[in-house]
């Protein structure tokens, strides 16, 4: 299957960026169109003003990161389309990726050691885990 609608999940990492590139890598190849997303967690417990302040707030302070990555996607032909969403983020992920039908969603790895990744989870796991489309997990170079 080619993908058409690429997802991309950025957290702003060393391998969120591994992952942008393979993810623009592949949405060159492929002719397909690119979402980024980045998620910001609420407050706790998170009241509807205080998530709206942190999703207006996120989106300002993550706004000069995604010009930059805008920029390398332009470069290379490829329209970047963005969303900040407020939560957790792999729940965020498939949530936009069941939305707009995602073929694909690529993730970042940090390669955190395994006692950690157990016992804190991961978004890339919990990605895999309950996608409903493939999904390509980039390990940190």
């Amino acid at each position: 299957m080619i993908p058409k609608r690429i997802l991309v999940g950025h957290d702003g990492s060393k391998g969120a960026d591994d992952a942008f590139e393979s993810a623009l890598d592949l949405a060159a190849l492929c002719s397909a169109r690119l979402q980024w997303v980045r998620s910001q967690r609420p407050p706790e417990p998170p009241t509807r003003v205080e998530t709206e302040a942190t999703l207006e707030a996120a989106t300002q302070q993550y706004g000069e990161m995604f010009e930059g990555l805008r920029r390398r996607a332009t470069e290379r032909g490829i329209d970047l389309e963005s969303r900040v969403l407020v939560g957790h983020a792999a729940e965020q992920i498939l949530r936009l990726a069941a939305d707009t039908k995602a073929d694909l969603i690529v993730v970042g790895h940090r390669g955190r050691s395994a006692i950690r990744e157990w016992l804190f989870g991961s978004t890339s796991r919990r990605v895999v885990s309950y996608a409903a489309c493939s999904v390509l997990v980039v390990r940190q170079t």
